[in-house]
């Protein structure tokens, strides 16, 4: 999928996702697939609950109709399957103006998105969208999802 047909098709899946789950993907647990959305409480310090079992994807945006966040939450709601299987939850802080502790403390402005390994590191970050693929690749090429891998 190229960067040019991204906008267009997320605005299509989105379109779709509204309307099968009303008011969008926050704070819902998808039982499907497993894939978990959550927005961020302000008052959330650390990730420490998620350490050793769950990759959080963290997405900061300005707002809830911030073009950017739209298009990453459609992207991430096509791929719920392979976010169940990499142990992947989405963080989302859409209010700037609640001041969040995490978005101070990893200086999130504008948009951002970021990946947390099992481990609580940064794995990777980004003011753009990271793609769903990116993301697998990253986390594919991971010791820890090498060992998974191998288990299953």
């Amino acid at each position: 999928m190229t960067r040019r047909t991204l906008p267009a098709l997320a605005a299509l899946i989105l379109a779709g996702t509204t309307a099968l789950l009303g008011s969008g993907p926050t704070n819902a647990t998808t039982p499907a697939t497993g894939a978990d959305f959550q927005n961020l409480a302000p008052d959330t310090s650390d990730l420490s609950e998620y350490r050793w079992s769950h990759r959080p994807v963290m997405i900061f945006a300005p707002s809830e109709n911030d073009d950017q966040y739209e298009q990453a939450m459609a992207a991430l709601q096509l791929a719920q399957a392979g976010l169940a299987d990499r142990d992947i939850i989405v963080l989302t802080d859409t209010d700037p103006s609640a001041n969040g502790a995490l978005r101070q403390d990893l200086n999130a402005q504008g948009f951002t998105m970021l990946l947390v390994g099992k481990d609580g590191g940064v794995k990777l970050r980004s003011d753009d969208i990271i793609l769903p693929e990116d993301l697998f690749a990253t986390i594919d090429q991971m010791p820890m999802r090498q060992q998974e891998m191998q288990s299953n």
